[in-house]
């Protein structure tokens, strides 16, 4: 019981990262306008996604355009596409290899496969959440390189977005959701199961004695015996 509630554990904390890796994978706010220098006061403010770039302006108008072509975008942002996707889908299949590993599901609950399938879901648990950390750390970088660089006019550069954050706190939710559900089936995987002892695995008792029909006229016959046959014994001495 202790086992099946940990590896619940487990799988919840995968499923709050895959949740948290979709919707940064989607929010625009990777990229913010940083507020330095002479742009300290604007009337528009910039963000940048994987998929849109967008515009706020002081009236309250939100404008966001898709980026057209694939090609024409900067190596680093097809990268971070690539490996949040492939981050989403990894986590996509642990979910679903998970579920059906787990005790506490009903699918292939006699198959001895059951335990390596939640392992499974935990390794690319852990994976896709090591995914999600180096996009969003090759990000951060990125945006604090850019940031203090004294050439990069200050209305050119960027702050990190709250996409960034959500995919820290995703990824790492991921990981350990991973960590927790391959603990849980590795401590299960060491302990068998008592079985009853079948009936015919019990000792059978011993046979009884029996003399050799050799000896059996070797003995003497007793005074008790030599009666009860209708003879004394004095007739004899």
């Amino acid at each position: 019981m202790a086992s099946m509630a940990v590896q619940l554990l487990g799988f919840f904390l995968g499923l709050l990262g895959l949740i948290g890796a979709v919707v940064a994978t989607i929010m625009p706010h990777w990229r913010r306008t940083a507020y330095v220098g002479s742009n300290i006061i604007t009337a528009t403010s910039y963000m940048k996604g994987l998929w849109m770039e967008c515009v706020t302006h002081s009236t309250g108008i939100y404008q966001c355009e898709l980026h057209r072509s694939l090609l024409a975008l900067p190596q680093d942002l097809q990268a971070a596409r690539a490996l949040m996707v492939l981050s989403c889908v990894t986590s996509t299949l642990a979910s679903l290899v998970a579920s059906v590993g787990m005790k506490c599901t009903r699918c292939a609950r006699n198959s001895p496969t059951k335990n390596a399938l939640a392992m499974s879901g935990g390794v690319c648990f852990v994976s896709a959440g090591l995914l999600c950390l180096i996009t969003v750390s090759w990000t951060t970088s990125d945006v604090v390189r850019e940031f203090y660089n004294p050439l990069l006019p200050s209305g050119m550069k960027y702050e990190i977005g709250l996409a960034v954050y959500v995919g820290f706190v995703s990824g790492c939710l991921s990981v350990v959701g991973g960590v927790v559900l391959c603990l849980a089936c590795g401590g299960s995987r060491h302990r068998r199961p008592r079985q009853p002892q079948a009936l015919n695995a019990l000792p059978h008792p011993a046979p009884a004695y029996q003399a050799h029909p050799a000896y059996k006229g070797n003995h003497s016959p007793s005074r008790t015996s030599a009666s009860s046959s209708g003879y004394r014994l004095n007739d004899y001495v």
